[in-house]
């Protein structure tokens, strides 16, 4: 006989008040989940893995950000959920395999945040966030002692937010410009190596020289408390909407685009018109 949870009984229960709410429910969250798993369970779950369930974890993240992006307090405690369960699920495989369960994975945070929060749980002090976070840090580092300072930024993190996340890291340790200036001088420094490698056509350079820029711009965002990796969604998000009168004006007077070159192609000074449309009516 199997001692994992049935779970005959669907029925949403009853939750408690917000304010009384304590994460107790999370252990029926873990019943369904080895349910699932179980030998007459899903067979989609069966047959997932660590290495299957990855771009799981990245897109239900994504989906928290938007959410949150979007003020959407329901979105958000619904993707949560989404998020919750790609947790609990790989804790589920984990213990499967022998290796850990969902009670190792929650206890590892709770001591980590113990011994990370001397300030709260010991005798340290930390008058603002930026002594907590450079207690942090150093607590990192003394934990961690091998790994180096860089150790723990996650190499799949996207490119922006890895290059922010490293120069905060570095920052915290002395090794940064002291203000605004010499990061905005650094920009123009590398700009100037990008044009001349263009005037070069040497695409290897050039390449280099872009990563340079794009990483001296994360850093200046950095120093004048911008989020990099939001700044260029809200961009895009941005470019999107105006784009989108554009290839309505498009349709409604031509009939649809014509091809790059050809007779039929609509000259660009017609496009940026329709462009300028777009920007007003986006102000």
């Amino acid at each position: 006989m199997s001692d994992l949870p049935r779970f005959n009984d669907q029925a949403p229960r009853p939750i408690a008040p917000i304010a009384s709410q304590d994460g107790t429910t999370l252990a029926r969250l873990v019943g369904v989940m080895r349910r699932l798993l179980a030998p007459d369970g899903c067979p989609w779950d069966r047959e997932q893995s660590f290495e299957s369930l990855r771009e799981y974890v990245l897109e239900e993240a994504c989906e928290v950000i938007d959410a949150i992006d979007a003020k959407d307090r329901a979105g958000i405690k619904e993707e949560l959920g989404d998020l919750l369960l790609q947790i609990v699920f790989q804790a589920e495989l984990a213990r499967a395999e022998g290796s850990f369960a969902i009670d190792d994975v929650v206890e590892a945070i709770v001591n980590k945040l113990v011994t990370r929060h001397p300030h709260v749980f010991g005798d340290v002090k930390a008058d603002n966030a930026e002594q907590v976070l450079s207690n942090w840090e150093k607590l990192k580092a003394k934990e961690k002692k091998g790994r180096g300072i860089l150790g723990g930024v996650p190499r799949s993190m996207p490119a922006l937010v890895r290059a922010q996340r490293i120069g905060e890291k570095v920052a915290r340790v002395g090794f940064d410009w002291p203000d605004v200036a010499g990061s905005r001088a650094k920009v123009a420094e590398e700009l100037g190596e990008l044009d001349r490698a263009i005037q070069q056509k040497d695409a290897a350079a050039m390449e280099d020289e872009l990563g340079d820029v794009l990483f001296a711009l994360v850093n200046l965002s950095r120093h004048v408390d911008i989020d990099a990796e939001g700044a260029l969604r809200r961009t895009i998000d941005k470019f999107t909407r105006r784009f989108a009168h554009v290839e309505k004006r498009v349709a409604e007077e031509h009939g649809g685009w014509g091809d790059p070159g050809d007779e039929k192609s609509l000259p660009l000074d017609l496009l940026d018109s329709y462009w300028e449309e777009a920007k007003k009516h986006d102000a």
